[in-house]
């Protein structure tokens, strides 16, 4: 009977950490390509025109 309600909690959190992992995963990504082209476009004349 335990073993039975261990698998039915790991089935229902699996779905959750997998959400919240790509959820992390695409962040990090998401911030490290932002810090990236700032560097990048540091000197551009293009920021100038940004308002």
């Amino acid at each position: 009977m335990a073993g039975a309600l261990i698998l039915v909690v790991i089935l229902l959190a699996f779905p959750v950490l997998v959400g919240l992992g790509t959820a992390v995963i695409a962040a990090v990504l998401g911030e490290s390509l932002h810090r990236d082209a700032r560097v990048r476009n540091e000197a551009s004349e293009l920021l100038e025109l940004n308002t």
